[in-house]
């Protein structure tokens, strides 16, 4: 291949994104609307599963490549094989998406929180996503930029924002995330590297059916401006969106996927 040949290759290539979490839910909706978009998909889940294969299946149904690889975010020093994994498969990675995440061992009194359920969703959800993205970040800092635009996607919840009562160590520890996001904005913008967060609320999910007659009647009673669940590709959409670069002088914002819910009303 002559350099010529080389060049236009690189101009072609697809844009690569990583999503964890992405077996189902929100993280499959995100991998599917990336490959609407036409990226190549490395699907990451903390294990091998049949979901995990089909959902890598269902994106290239869109004529997209597409991989599936498992990594627990819990362990820091597991993050490159991970980052390698991908990238071995599909080349470069452009895009991060920090999808994946816990909800508390069980609901309760705020009194009652244990060190050990705390942490369950501290290590995940917090301290996990902070060191894969510090390695990613690393990662784009040391090669050359493409001509893809480069991005970190962070998934918080409106409960980064909103105090959910019986699940108060879910709650510090997408607040936290929130700031991990703002954080790695300010200390990969000079570099062109775009860094969002995108805040979920009420979405439809396996995870989110234990309580829907709960937030039914929620919304039934006005909790919403706008009065349903939202839908998993509504978030991917979303994400989907920023990782393409479209939004070009938007940096570091928080976007609420929430159908309202936020919004204060008096």
């Amino acid at each position: 291949m002559t350099t010529a040949d080389q060049e236009t290759a690189e101009a072609t290539k697809a844009p690569v994104a990583l999503v964890t979490g992405a077996r189902r839910g929100i993280g499959r909706a995100i991998a599917i609307e990336l490959a609407r978009a036409g990226f190549d998909v490395a699907l990451c889940d903390v294990a091998p599963s049949a979901e995990l294969s089909a959902a890598a299946q269902e994106v290239m149904s869109f004529g997209r490549r597409a991989c599936a690889v498992a990594g627990d975010l819990r362990a820091p020093t597991s993050h490159e094989r991970l980052l390698d994994d991908a990238e071995a498969a599909l080349g470069p990675i452009d895009c991060l998406v920090n999808n994946a995440g816990v909800s508390v061992l069980a609901r309760g009194d705020l009194l009652d929180v244990t060190p050990e359920a705390f942490d369950h969703c501290m290590d995940i959800n917090t301290r996990g996503t902070f060191f894969l993205t510090q390695a990613f970040a690393r990662r784009l800092l040391g090669r050359p930029a493409q001509q893809a635009h480069r991005s970190i996607v962070t998934i918080t919840s409106s409960n980064a924002r909103a105090v959910s009562i019986q699940r108060g160590e879910y709650c510090v520890s997408k607040a936290a995330l929130s700031m991990v996001s703002s954080l790695f904005a300010v200390r990969l913008g000079e570099a062109g590297i775009g860094v969002y967060e995108v805040i979920p609320g009420l979405i439809e999910t396996e995870m989110s059916s234990v309580s829907k007659p709960r937030y039914d009647a929620q919304i039934a009673n006005g909790w919403l401006v706008n009065p349903r669940w939202g839908r998993p590709e509504e978030v991917g959409r979303v994400v989907s969106t920023l990782a393409q670069g479209l939004l070009p002088y938007t940096v570091g914002q928080a976007i609420k996927v929430d159908g309202g819910m936020l919004i204060n009303k008096y």
